[in-house]
């Protein structure tokens, strides 16, 4: 019989003292975390956390990903969720070929490179199936080239407000002045952690990997009151269990539902696994 595990992390602030004074502060993604947590468990996934803003450090994700790798086999399913934050730091190991930037999630103590998260999809079994909802700026491949960040200009246009705080609290991207000052004061560490790894290889990834995002690489993710748009969006069409379609399905149906400047993306990498995006979602 398979084996669900589900990790849930959603961070609604940081630690000042890592990012150069910088809070993080955003509205729903600890609840986004708390909701796909209870979703988890109603379809009877064995479920970790939530990994709520404090508890959320690069560490503790790291270790609870190892420990997940270490007990799913063939046929197994982790479902992954994280909200909050997106960041970028320099690439060094040539592994994006374009903007040269890795990407980030942002987590309580530092950034997660995605060098770093895709080297622990890497621990993962054959045939073990990945499901990863990531509710954050830019996440349209996690692993894959992103843009520019937006300028402040644009970001006056898309959100109409001349308030630079209040934009920050509306998306969910750490700010470009930030991401400088951290990446300058820190940089030794984020360049070892590149340095140390190889170029990443989504096709030498055993386990099979599928990703609904929050919007595409070019995109914000819009935070909210209850939950943040796409994570809300997502939940709407769920119902509760009562949509009968399959993974591909669920990404047209919250498609349908956003807004033309928040397209949420599906990507797949990994292990080819065609049947995969077949299945209903949160089937163990």
């Amino acid at each position: 019989m398979s084996i669900g595990l589900s990790v849930h992390i959603g961070l609604n602030q940081v630690d000042p003292a890592a990012y150069d004074g910088w809070s993080g502060e955003l509205g729903a993604c600890e609840q986004d975390a708390v909701d796909m947590a209870g979703l988890a468990d109603a379809a009877g996934f064995d479920v970790t956390g939530p990994l709520l803003s404090q508890a959320a450090t690069a560490e503790t994700v790291t270790a609870t990903l190892e420990a997940a790798a270490g007990r799913l086999a063939e046929g197994d399913i982790l479902f992954l969720t994280y909200s909050g934050h997106g960041g970028q730091v320099p690439d060094l190991n040539h592994d994006e070929t374009g903007d040269r930037l890795d990407e980030t999630w942002v987590l309580y103590d530092r950034q997660l490179v995605d060098d770093e998260l895709f080297e622990l999809f890497g621990k993962f079994a054959k045939g073990v199936r990945i499901w990863l909802l990531s509710d954050s700026c830019h996440s349209g491949t996690v692993a894959r080239r992103l843009p520019e960040m937006l300028s402040p200009q644009e970001l006056d246009r898309r959100f109409s407000t001349a308030d630079p705080q209040e934009v920050g609290r509306r998306i969910r991207a750490m700010p470009q002045s930030v991401q400088a000052a951290v990446y300058r004061r820190d940089r030794d560490a984020y360049d070892r952690i590149q340095n140390t790894r190889t170029a990443k290889d989504l096709a030498k990834i055993d386990a099979s990997v599928l990703q609904i995002s929050g919007c595409q690489d070019n995109q914000t993710s819009a935070d909210g009151i209850v939950n943040g748009l796409f994570t809300g969006t997502l939940l709407e069409v769920w119902r509760g269990g009562a949509f009968a379609g399959n993974y591909r399905g669920l990404h047209r149906e919250i498609v349908k539902r956003m807004p033309p400047d928040q397209t949420p993306n599906l990507f797949q990498a990994g292990a080819l696994n065609s049947a995969f995006a077949r299945q209903r979602p949160f089937t163990i």
